[in-house]
């Protein structure tokens, strides 16, 4: 029987554009985030970057839980943020606005629509 790739079967298929560009993320963010530790800084981005990783692979199974853990280390994102910043929108702005861009393509109807 043939399939037809039409928007009736990718209704029911996992996020995986979103999963490939979350590891995509997860591995800059993993990557830049063992230099920065190498150097003395945060060891926020390794963290994040192999949470990160964990939620894509997650999510291009099609499971729940990696949109669950995207949101918290969305939610870990602004706590550091605002920890290590202040509520100083300019110096809040490269460390969040990404995530949350991401976060909101996620919370999209037709992103989550393949999730178990």
């Amino acid at each position: 029987m043939i399939e037809m790739a039409g928007p009736a079967n990718r209704a029911g298929r996992p996020p995986r554009i979103f999963a490939a560009l979350l590891l995509l993320v997860g591995l800059v963010f993993a990557g830049g985030g063992i230099q920065l530790a190498l150097l003395g800084g945060s060891l926020y981005y390794v963290i994040a970057g192999a949470a990160l990783i964990v939620s894509a692979i997650l999510l291009w199974t099609g499971s729940r839980i990696g949109a669950w853990l995207f949101l918290i280390i969305l939610l870990g994102t602004w706590v550091w943020a605002i920890w290590e910043v202040g509520l100083d929108g300019w110096q809040l702005m490269p460390r969040v606005l990404f995530l949350t861009v991401l976060g909101l393509w996620l919370l999209a109807p037709r992103a989550r629509r393949g999730l178990a």
